[in-house]
């Protein structure tokens, strides 16, 4: 049951229409590289097509009627649209979520110090990495600094032509004879992914004078005291930006394909709903999944269910915990997340004609987890039935997938999670190469069909 590849099935207008999202997609991802970013960039998109915050309605206590399109903000690091459709909350909604969080280091809460007339920072990655690949390239800072007296400082530096980047250094390889003979995962530590800031003494200072020529930069451009790192939530991530790649501009490499396609796909396709759909239909972009979907913006949150909360009271005349329950249980999603695509280089660690493959369309996977399903929403055979026909009615390419063969390894996302409300749910998403690592690679034609595949989906599932 080999699926074709969607390239051979594109006439000139398709091929257009392509371009055209992946040229949008490499907008959002150079101007998201953070949640925060993710969900500011979302918003900005979301209010230029007629959404408005749900929390204003609540405010007013202003009903809701169907065609009403609202956002829901949460923490500014997770985000949910809302299309309020024909039906009625309790007989479920059409949800496509994905998540926002990407892996990268994060900046520690007390992270100057001064070595060998360097001034450097500590660090704590986040997410799983192979952490040899982050030292000896660009990086740059992305965050926001929280002052005592409640103001927010934006920190982005080493994105502009005429920005400094920082980086993490590496050990030549003239005297890396001990380091080469480590496992990969020993090479570097994570106590070795210190970013390298600044290199020139203040003049006039005598005690870490390099250092202080770092906070006097700081304070200058920024206001910032060294103090106020407590409350900063500084990221370094890549300052590369996302390009075609090959030679044919088939593919597209970048940082934060995970999981940032998949939100670009499901953004899309909520603004492409008609008017008045006849479900209620949900954008759920959510933080945290990198580390298990933890914390407020996490996806093990409730803030999904205290929005259907909120929806059922101001669009229906009594509010009731029972019509919650029924709404929840009655839901259907799509767990939009990337897959393993094959990779011709690492072919053992694949069960080719159970893997993805980058090119042909948007995938399904009807379980993940680890080994024996460790950790999985195995979604039931009828719902997948059903997604056949709305993708094979909608002439949309897609395939199944599994990550990786059964022994290897394996990985979740936020589906088991939505499952506990009992909704019908199944992983959706697309095919990458070199997950996790500072740059990822996915098909510009496996974006254009999950943009198609979740638009069809918001409509007609």
């Amino acid at each position: 049951m080999e699926r074709p590849n969607a390239w051979k099935t594109y006439d000139q207008t398709q091929l257009d229409a392509l371009e055209t999202i992946s040229r949008k997609y490499r907008d959002y991802l150079d101007n998201g590289k953070t949640e925060r970013e993710c969900v500011a960039e979302t918003i900005a998109i979301a209010q230029a097509n007629g959404y408005t915050d749900l929390a204003d309605a609540i405010k007013t206590g202003t009903p809701l009627q169907p065609g009403a399109k609202v956002y829901v903000n949460c923490m500014d690091k997770a985000i949910m649209l809302f299309h309020l459709g024909k039906a009625p909350l309790t007989e479920g909604i059409n949800i496509v979520g994905a998540h926002i969080d990407s892996p990268r280091i994060d900046i520690k809460q007390n992270p100057f110090y001064e070595d060998a007339d360097f001034a450097l920072a500590d660090t704590h990655y986040y997410g799983g990495i192979k952490k040899y690949q982050w030292v000896a390239r660009a990086l740059a800072l992305h965050g926001v600094v929280a002052k005592k007296d409640g103001t927010l400082v934006n920190i982005v530096i080493g994105e502009n032509a005429e920005d400094p980047v920082v980086g993490i250094s590496d050990l030549l390889i003239h005297l890396s004879g001990e380091q080469m003979g480590k496992k990969a995962s020993e090479v570097i530590t994570g106590e070795g992914l210190d970013v390298t800031l600044a290199g020139r003494p203040l003049e006039g200072e005598e005690k870490e004078p390099v250092k202080a020529m770092l906070l006097s930069i700081l304070k200058d451009k920024y206001g910032i005291e060294e103090e106020d790192m407590i409350s900063a939530e500084i990221e370094v991530v890549p300052a590369d930006k996302c390009r075609d790649y090959g030679l044919d501009r088939s593919m597209l490499l970048g940082y934060g394909h995970d999981d940032r396609v998949c939100s670009f796909a499901a953004l899309e396709a909520i603004l492409s709903l008609p008017g008045i759909p006849d479900s209620t239909c949900c954008c759920l972009l959510a933080d945290k999944e990198e580390i298990g979907s933890v914390g407020a913006t996490g996806m093990r949150a409730h803030y999904f269910e205290n929005a259907m909360a909120e929806l059922l009271a101001l669009t229906t005349p009594v509010y009731s915990e029972l019509n919650l329950r029924r709404a929840l249980a009655a839901c259907r999603m799509l767990s939009c997340d990337v897959s393993a695509g094959f990779d011709p280089l690492y072919a053992s660690a694949f069960e080719k004609k159970n893997a993805a493959m980058l090119g042909r369309g948007v995938c399904y996977n009807k379980f993940t987890g680890s080994r024996g399903k460790s950790g999985s929403n195995d979604a039931n055979a009828e719902f997948i039935g059903r997604l056949r026909k709305i993708m094979d009615d909608n002439g949309i390419c897609w395939q199944t997938a599994e990550l990786g063969k059964v022994d290897v390894g394996g990985g979740g996302t936020i589906a088991y999670i939505c499952a506990l409300y009992g909704m019908e749910v199944i992983d959706s998403g697309v095919p990458v190469l070199s997950m996790h690592a500072p740059l990822e690679i996915i098909s510009k034609a496996d974006l254009y069909e999950a943009v198609k595949a979740y638009g069809a989906f918001m409509k007609q599932a």
